[in-house]
């Protein structure tokens, strides 16, 4: 048992959220074994063949992994488990009013290819930038990699392009999304150019720039968003 592996009442939730196997021969090692692997890799960023021989062999979780994740198993399981957690906060479940979008770079593994790294001046940093929308509850609503040179605006209108559906089928009698960006984004060029994927978009949202406010507690800090506009 490690400290990423499920716990009973994990696992009973999550059970219900993996495909049904085909009636063959029993299988030498559970779903459950299997995600242990794959969370244990995920938490402590080991190299797959590095996985603790209690485990199932790497092989057999990459494998899961991989077909989870090609069969889009994996993205169904946290939509699930994002709207479970926002009906118990009393918040509609798919339907969100507030996103806070934001990017990170950061340094790719020394072996990994020049097509997938590139060099971010602002915070020089040669790899990779991570794009992520969160919701108010600061769950991941949408989630984009590109090249560290990619700017905020283009991986913003890649990352919400990829998931433009969740806007077209968006009803309109709901409130607009807020979408909640820093003075690094520039809402003009957004607009334009989302416009052209999608024309009614920006009656489902709007842009809205935010502030940053740091309170300590001893050693912590935590960052607070507040809406400007």
């Amino acid at each position: 048992m490690y400290s990423s592996s499920l716990t009973d009442e994990e696992w009973s939730i999550i059970e219900a959220l993996l495909p049904k196997k085909k009636l063959t021969r029993p299988p030498t090692w559970s779903k459950r074994q299997i995600l242990d692997g794959i969370f244990y890799q995920l938490k402590n960023g080991c190299n797959w063949a590095d996985l603790p021989k209690d485990l199932p062999p790497y092989s057999t979780v990459f494998w899961h992994y991989k077909q989870w994740r090609s069969d889009e198993v994996i993205k169904r399981m946290m939509e699930a488990l994002h709207q479970n957690m926002r009906e118990k906060a009393e918040k509609k479940p798919v339907w969100t009013t507030l996103i806070m979008i934001d990017s990170q770079a950061v340094k790719n593994t020394y072996n990994a290819s020049i097509e997938t790294k590139g060099f971010c001046f602002y915070k020089s940093t040669n790899g990779i930038k991570r794009h992520l929308a969160v919701d108010i509850l600061g769950f991941p609503f949408f989630a984009h990699c590109t090249r560290a040179n990619i700017s905020d605006d283009q991986g913003l209108i890649s990352m919400l392009t990829i998931h433009i559906h969740y806007f077209q089928s968006k009803p309109l009698e709901l409130p607009k999304i807020i979408i909640l960006l820093d003075n690094g984004y520039h809402p003009d060029k957004l607009e334009a150019e989302l416009v052209k994927v999608y024309p009614e978009i920006m009656t489902k949202i709007q842009f809205s720039f935010v502030s940053q406010t740091f309170q300590g507690r001893k050693s912590r800090r935590r960052k607070v968003w507040f809406c400007t506009s």
